[in-house]
């Protein structure tokens, strides 16, 4: 049965689960607002499903620091070069929005690419981050190889977002945060949990065949036996030449300019199997609409295209047309007042992480 914890419950108490596991105290409420804004988003796949084994076990295994050493390398005046030292990726990513603002609201542009980071949670969040201050926001990240290219079957790019979003003059701005891969890891993984069959079509494996058995294709991408399909598809009929030259363009800017890890540095796993550092890179950009030709005229310009958009013919038996980020504030709107749902695997999760740490919390599923 599914059970729904209110957001101030769930946001404390994964701020006293990261505190406990030695994240000092401000940088686990920046952990815990990014991991909840995805629930908040209805990205299910990056919120608090994946709190247990991204964040919690992975500071247990020691390939991920609690505290983070935000360490500046190189910096001009409108770019900059930040080393995460293996630290919270979600303090490593608002640390460098934070700078690239910063550098943009000063030179009208700035950028902060970052080496040596871990994974940072919702990419829409830092993107978020620039439209609260009037600005455009791009940041992308790589990952642990899942994609193959294209005649491929070997995975070797991660699902690499490219993540653009702006403030509009609607009640929601538009953020395109999604990977380019045709599916994430992170939905699999909550097809695994629900039991459910990944779409056939998107993991393809080393001889050629399409998976659909959840489970198995998280064992086959970590081995290396299978692969994603990049955004298009398997080959070029459905161009998925794009997702993966994209794909590689994420690649590029999470690693070139910070001489950071790439491909097959980014496994996690050693040459025994044994479990090391995933070492990330990441890319911000912040946009000062002002330096251009002012905010508020390109609010009125972006709103206006959204309701172009929106407002055009639609397909029989559609309802409506969406632009992207107003499905997100949709679903906020319907859960503002509720809380965040969880299925009966994460709740398990949350128990023990509770009994471990020695929280006092009770949890709705408990008190029946």
């Amino acid at each position: 049965m599914i059970y729904t914890v209110d957001w101030e419950t769930i946001t404390n108490f994964v701020i006293e689960a990261f505190e406990a596991l030695g994240v000092p105290g401000k940088d686990a409420e920046i952990c815990a607002d990014v991991l909840v804004e995805a629930d908040r988003r209805g990205f299910e796949s990056h919120g608090v499903n994946r709190f247990k084994p991204i964040y919690i076990d992975r500071i247990r295994e020691g390939i991920q620091n609690p505290v983070t050493n935000f360490e500046i390398v190189r910096q001009t005046p409108t770019t900059a070069v930040a080393d995460g030292h293996d630290g919270m990726g979600q303090v490593i990513g608002y640390k460098a929005m934070r700078l690239a603002i910063e550098k943009a609201k000063q030179y009208g542009m700035g950028m902060v690419a970052v080496r040596n980071s871990t994974h940072y949670g919702i990419a829409g969040y830092y993107a978020s981050m620039a439209i609260k201050e009037g600005m455009i926001g791009i940041t992308g990240t790589n990952a642990r190889p899942s994609i193959a290219p294209t005649f491929g079957v070997e995975n070797m790019l991660g699902t690499n977002p490219l993540t653009i979003g702006f403030p509009t003059d609607e009640e929601f701005p538009f953020i395109l945060d999604c990977a380019t891969s045709i599916i994430q890891r992170g939905k699999i993984e909550v097809f695994a949990r629900e039991g459910k069959p990944v779409p056939k079509g998107t993991v393809i494996s080393e001889d050629d065949r399409p998976l659909t058995d959840a489970r198995q294709t998280l064992n086959d991408l970590i081995s290396g036996k299978a692969a994603l399909a990049p955004l298009g598809g398997i080959g070029e009929e459905l161009a998925g030449y794009k997702g993966y030259g994209y794909a590689t363009v994420v690649e590029v800017l999470s690693s070139a300019l910070q001489q950071g890890s790439y491909l097959k540095m980014l496994t996690g796993i050693g040459p025994g199997g044994e479990k090391r550092l995933y070492r990330l890179g990441h890319f911000f950009i912040a946009i000062d609409t002002e330096a251009f030709m002012g905010l508020e005229e390109f609010k009125k310009t972006a709103g206006e295209i959204m309701r172009a958009l929106r407002g055009s013919r639609k397909a029989p038996g559609s309802d409506r047309i969406y632009t992207a980020g107003e499905k997100e504030w949709l679903h906020w709107q319907q859960v503002k007042d509720k809380g965040v749902a969880i299925n009966p695997s994460v709740q398990k999760e949350l128990s023990q992480v509770r009994d471990e740490l020695k929280l006092n919390y009770v949890f709705p599923w408990e008190k029946e």
